[in-house]
């Protein structure tokens, strides 16, 4: 068993139950890491969810990975991030036999996703019922304009590098 911890610096570490770390993640952006604050599994541990404090939600895909961590070959593979709130999100989990994605953010809204794709489906309290079986069109809520990107696989940006400390040095002759 392996167990998933978010970080405020925008870190996932996977330990085992031993207490000793595997890996450490950071999720592929564009922008600096933000702390995450939501963490899920589907059912059979093949995809991990993250959320973060400005209201994006990344999908893993970490099966290979579990079954044999010692194997370099196995990598975790980010496949997935959009933008599901305008503000934090505070909870997620996957719905395995729908495969939709219920995030809930500081705001009060609790909307659906597709999980494959991150496209919205809809939010509770809506007047209309939600339509599931539509999953081709890109609506995207009120307070989003992001669409969601696909990590291609070549992105090796995940893993999280060893950071060197380079002091500032005074050069009087300049």
């Amino acid at each position: 068993p392996i167990l998933a911890s978010a970080h405020e610096n925008g870190c996932i570490c996977l330990w085992r139950i031993q207490g000793n770390l595997v890996k450490e993640l950071l999720p592929f952006s564009k922008h600096p890491s933000v702390p995450l604050t939501a963490l899920c599994t589907d059912i059979s541990s093949k995809m991990l969810l993250a959320g973060s404090k400005e209201g994006h939600i990344m999908r893993w895909s970490i099966a290979s990975f579990l079954e044999d961590p010692q194997n370099s070959k196995n990598q975790i593979k980010e496949e997935l991030c959009w933008r599901a709130h305008s503000n934090e999100v505070v909870d997620l989990f996957h719905e395995e036999e729908k495969n939709v994605v219920v995030t809930a953010s500081i705001d009060g809204s609790v909307r659906l996703w597709h999980a494959m794709n991150g496209y919205y489906l809809g939010y509770f309290g809506q007047p209309r019922k939600f339509d599931l079986s539509d999953i081709s069109r890109l609506i995207l809520p009120c307070d989003v304009n992001n669409i969601p990107t696909i990590i291609k696989e070549e992105s090796k940006h995940m893993e999280k590098k060893k950071m060197f400390e380079y002091p500032l040095v005074l050069d009087r002759d300049k």
